[in-house]
């Protein structure tokens, strides 16, 4: 499966998940590493949007394409959710959830709902794991962000 992540192009091929682990996410808390990614471009564009200030962006964004089996996805059912995992307010119910998941080393990849896009998925790559080798970049792509999206 091809998965997609808007980010600063100097840390596009980074597989550590340093960014997510400084400032935390929906699914981590701060000192756990992860990289968030999306099931498209298009829905990588739009989370990336609805979680950045337009003053805070990057002028140097690009897409990155990753590769990863499908079998190294953990699917997550919507009753296995916390009650209020798609609140605006990204609850600490669902940064225990997805941190408690991120914690297992053999879990590679997590499929979890998005929030900005409901029925479209983000996935979340684990660092920690021990497979993180499989995770494939097949490309970077240099991306202008129009600005006309966050008036």
């Amino acid at each position: 499966m091809r998965i997609y992540r808007l980010s600063d192009r100097q840390f596009a091929a980074d597989l550590d998940g340093t960014g997510a682990k400084l400032f935390g996410g929906r699914w981590n808390h701060v000192g756990t590493s992860c990289i968030y990614t999306s099931a498209s471009r298009a829905l990588s564009v739009l989370e990336f949007a609805a979680n950045v200030e337009l003053e805070f962006f990057p002028s140097n964004l690009s897409i990155t394409i990753y590769e990863v089996a499908d079998k190294e996805i953990l699917t997550i059912s919507d009753e296995e959710l916390p009650e209020n995992w798609n609140d605006l307010s990204s609850p600490k119910s669902t940064k225990d959830f997805g941190t408690n998941l991120l914690m297992n080393s053999n879990t590679l990849c997590i499929q979890v709902p998005s929030v900005v896009v409901l029925q479209e998925f983000n996935y979340l790559i684990n660092p920690a794991c021990e497979k993180i080798k499989l995770i494939k970049v097949v490309d970077i792509n240099k991306f202008e962000f129009d600005t006309r999206v966050k008036k």
